[in-house]
């Protein structure tokens, strides 16, 4: 099949178009991140597997699924993404999970500080509604001004803003004057 000359640059404009949009798309979330209404919310890096085994014990790391040397790389990439965007330090909340944990330090940004909340529920469905109402109205009383990251699980992610996200992505939500969370976008990292 042969393509006309004007189908052709048709496409490729289509295509640079597209990665021009993406580009602006996701400058304009890197300067709301600040802004004092919005926050990101990261799911932990490369973790193969899924759930945790039976002999899970959620401060013994030994007994769960951990990042892998590609996931410890990928946080560190991420925390350089943020710097290279001009973040310098955040607000650094983390799962007690040793992933999530592991992920939030390796990125670099400030303190890390556990937050029971955002503890995958995964294997316990039942608590997918108390968790996520509880996020957020913790989310609701905190000061925004200083950037914040929440380093969670894919579940956590998906019960708050309906997104769908790959290990290490980051999903950057606004939280409107009305108290609602819009999820503004994501940032692929893989």
């Amino acid at each position: 099949m042969q393509v006309s000359k004007q189908v052709f640059i048709f496409i490729v404009f289509l295509l640079v178009s597209s990665l021009v949009w993406a580009e602006k798309d996701s400058s304009e979330l890197w300067k709301n991140l600040p802004s004092g209404e919005h926050f990101v919310m990261i799911r932990h890096a490369l973790a193969p597997g899924m759930g945790d085994p039976a002999t899970f014990t959620i401060n013994k790391c030994e007994t769960q699924r951990n990042l892998s040397r590609e996931g410890r790389d990928q946080a560190r990439y991420i925390g350089e993404l943020v710097r290279n965007n001009g973040i310098s330090s955040a607000q650094v909340y983390s799962s007690q999970w040793c992933r999530c944990k592991d992920t939030a330090e390796l990125l670099k940004l400030g303190t890390v500080k556990e937050l029971p909340i955002l503890n995958s529920f995964f294997q316990n469905y039942e608590n997918e509604k108390p968790q996520t109402e509880a996020l957020a109205q913790w989310l609701q009383k905190q000061d925004l001004s200083t950037p914040t990251v929440l380093v969670t699980h894919q579940v956590n992610i998906t019960a708050f803003t309906g997104i769908y996200p790959s290990s290490g992505e980051m999903v950057i939500v606004h939280r409107q004057k009305n108290g609602d969370f819009v999820a503004a976008g994501t940032i692929k990292t893989d």
